[in-house]
């Protein structure tokens, strides 16, 4: 880069982070704010990321990013509620004299987000990092298959319902709707679509009637929020041929024997 070679560097800082939802933001370390490809980087001199590394290997590149986490545009609060996991997060470098021009330095996604002495500091975990991932499944007795994928194929349209939340008390949440069967969303998700806990998602552990229990209380208040409600599945092959009539598709081994027959005693 020219911005390079004069006694004094015109280099700034800039990361794009688009989350999952199709919310985009661009910050930059620079002192006043940039445009660069239609979107607006607002400054954030604070922000700084960790040595930035790459490696011929297969090792998962990853590093931290600090600073740029206390933003206006990205708060605490909703960062540490799961709004911005899985983001992906390009760091590039540009001239701020003419930021068209830019020079990548690293890609990649959210991962783990922690609080260091008052500061909020996420990881950024590479492209590689996806080499970790079990390439092959192991054997169980309960289906690995999700409800309604391409492998369960149970259809999901008329398995998603909308209701109002009326009254939280913990993780416990009644709704204006009663259930079609019993605890027809246990093991399912439910999607907030309204309120301060708007675009997120909670794992359903129970429901019964018309109260879900949720396997974490939800991060802010959502009485009288609207939500979808997606049925479960508990992954047993009981439940897949009687409430779905879904046998042919289970993709789970409860007849194979386990590591315990070898200590098993004789005639148990």
């Amino acid at each position: 880069m020219s911005a390079l070679e004069g006694p004094l560097t015109t280099i700034t800082l800039c990361w794009r982070i688009e989350r999952r939802d199709g919310v985009t933001i661009g910050l930059t370390a620079h002192d006043r704010d940039l445009e660069i490809g239609g979107l607006v980087y607002r400054a954030a001199p604070g922000m700084t990321p960790s040595a930035i590394s790459r490696s011929a290997g297969l090792e998962a590149d990853s590093m931290d990013v600090s600073g740029a986490l206390t933003s206006s545009a990205i708060g605490e609060a909703d960062l540490l509620a799961g709004r911005w996991d899985g983001a992906r997060v390009v760091l590039f470098a540009t001239d701020w004299t003419a930021p068209d021009a830019g020079v990548g330095l690293g890609e990649g996604v959210i991962g783990a987000v922690e609080t260091r002495g008052g500061m909020l500091t996420a990881e950024l975990r590479g492209a590689a990092a996806r080499l970790e991932r079990a390439v092959v499944e192991e054997t169980s007795p309960d289906c690995r298959a999700m409800l309604g994928d391409r492998r369960c194929r149970v259809a999901m349209a008329p398995r998603r319902r909308f209701a109002r939340v009326i009254e939280v008390a913990g993780a416990v949440l009644t709704l204006n709707a009663v259930e079609p069967v019993g605890n027809a969303y246990g093991g399912g998700l439910l999607r907030w679509f309204g309120g301060t806990n708007s675009g997120l998602e909670d794992a359903v552990a129970v429901s019964e009637g018309a109260r879900v229990t949720l396997s974490v209380p939800p991060r802010f208040n959502g009485a009288g929020a609207l939500i979808e409600l997606i049925e479960g599945c508990d992954k047993t092959l009981a439940t897949c041929a009687a409430r779905f009539g879904n046998a042919v598709n289970f993709r789970g081994e409860p007849y194979l024997p386990g590591i315990d027959l070898l200590t098993r005693y004789p005639g148990a």
